[in-house]
């Protein structure tokens, strides 16, 4: 036999182990869509070849990380799949069958303890039903289109559009009626139990097919005590101004803008993203500034990662995730300070911030971010120009320095301006060093510092 047919045999072989272990035909499906270079970072393999891992990027801001055990079949991913192994596992698996090189490294902490936790001999179950095949996923032949039956699914598409836009239009008009109650009755009364009446009107938001509109009330009431107690009524009275301005702006709901969707109904898929032709694409050079979790009032945690682009382009990004509270802690993707390459693709807004990795990949040489404002608000009132709504904004800030004033307050103090920033976020060491580059998010009271550079290095702030 020569060397090209026992290598076939080999491959074949490792072919049919992923099906044995795959527990139905849908998840070898899924898994087949997975073989993509582009979703996939951080391959590695033990020296020995029994261990491969790496990060697979899924429909969240953090991809999911996934170790193989090739002796056993096992596998350790940290989506949220309940069948096993998941289609992450499958992919990766599939993926060394079909000769995807996987670097020799050291074995990383994190296999180490999940083999250590493995039972001897452990292997992978299969399915009751029958070992799947990928010569299903191969040689399945797509069924014809059937016109009528795509016809009355693009009916109950539009009807279900149309009562989600009058759905939206009816609790909208509610929510403007409640705040002119507000108004009216005063505001001693609202501040006095905030958080009850915000929670009332966020469940009404809930039933009108608002969810993110609902949760941005539902926090409305952390986000105001958040702020010094003198500036807390000049901070309701705002965000009460901004749901207005949400609201007049949705007019009909017929083609609203896609930023003011995001606010207020829900968030376009990955899929639909990347398919977007007219979606802005930046390729560049990023380093993690901070990583924040909030638990919300829905059980849902969500995790942000705010990255500083140090080429052309927006100068920050937004990774945001969601994920149970139930699940448990889940590790960040990314280790603040870390810089890396990559392709981000943007969210369609007027204001470009929120965005998906679309794969990492080696940039040329970048210089550190530059062309800092004197005056930080400056990127602030672009941000309103383009997004009256919008609730936060990254900002780079020039030299400065953090202060505390006789209240116990903290100031960062540029040659320009100065800024309140909560004080629970900065250590004690950072107060009147000198500041280099720095990155706050503002709300247009308050700061939360996320890093600067300083004589002792770099400081992470965490809220």
């Amino acid at each position: 036999m020569s060397a090209v047919v026992r290598s076939r045999v080999l491959a074949i072989l490792r072919q049919e182990t992923v099906e044995a272990a795959a527990p139905d035909q849908a998840s070898l499906v899924a898994a087949v869509k997975l073989v993509k270079p582009a979703l996939w970072s951080g391959l590695g393999g033990s020296k020995d070849g029994k261990l491969i891992w790496g990060d697979c990027q899924g429909s969240g801001a953090n991809p999911y990380r996934l170790a193989v055990d090739v002796d056993t079949v096992g596998s350790k991913c940290t989506c949220p799949s309940r069948k096993f192994p998941c289609k992450h596992a499958l992919a990766l698996m599939l993926m060394q069958s079909r000769g995807q090189a996987f670097p020799s490294a050291d074995v990383p902490a994190w296999v180490v303890e999940w083999m250590g936790r493995r039972k001897v001999g452990a292997v992978a179950p299969t399915s009751a039903g029958g070992t799947p095949s990928l010569a299903a996923v191969v040689e399945e032949p797509e069924a014809a289109p059937d016109p009528k039956a795509e016809a009355r699914r693009e009916a109950q598409r539009a009807r279900r559009d149309a009562e989600t836009s009058a759905a939206i239009r009816a609790g909208l008009t509610d929510l403007e009626s409640w705040i002119s109650d507000q108004l009216r009755a005063g505001f001693s009364g609202l501040m006095a139990n905030l958080q009850a009446r915000c929670r009332q009107v966020a469940a009404r938001m809930v039933d009108a097919r608002m969810g993110s509109l609902a949760a941005r009330i539902d926090e409305l009431p952390a986000r105001i005590q958040a702020v010094p107690a003198a500036r807390r009524l000049d901070a309701l009275v705002a965000e009460l101004g901004n749901l207005v301005l949400m609201s007049r702006a949705w007019g009909d709901g017929s083609a609203p803008d896609p930023g003011l969707r995001r606010q207020i109904a829900t968030t376009e898929a990955r899929d639909a993203l990347l398919a977007d032709p007219s979606a802005l694409r930046v390729t560049a050079l990023w380093s993690v500034c901070a990583t924040r979790e909030v638990t919300r009032r829905d059980g849902l945690v969500a995790q942000s990662t705010w990255l500083a682009n140090h080429c052309e382009g927006p100068t920050f990004a937004l990774l945001q995730d969601y994920f149970p509270a139930s699940a448990g802690r889940r590790s960040a993707a990314f280790v603040e300070g870390e810089a890396f390459g990559a392709e981000f693709i943007f969210f369609p807004s007027a204001y470009p911030l929120r965005a998906q990795i679309v794969q990492r990949c080696e940039v040329g040489a970048a210089s550190q971010l530059s062309n800092t404002p004197e005056d930080p608000l400056e990127a602030y009132a672009l941000a309103l120009g383009r997004e009256p709504w919008i609730a936060e904004v990254p900002l780079l800030l020039p030299e400065g320095r953090l202060a505390q004033a006789e209240d116990g307050a903290i100031w960062w103090q540029g040659r320009a301006r100065a800024l309140p920033v909560l004080a629970e976020d900065v250590p004690e060491v950072a107060l009147g060093l000198p500041l280099g580059r720095a990155a706050m998010i503002w709300d247009g009271h308050l700061g939360r510092m996320l890093e600067a550079e300083t004589p002792l290095g770099r400081i992470g702030f965490h809220g």
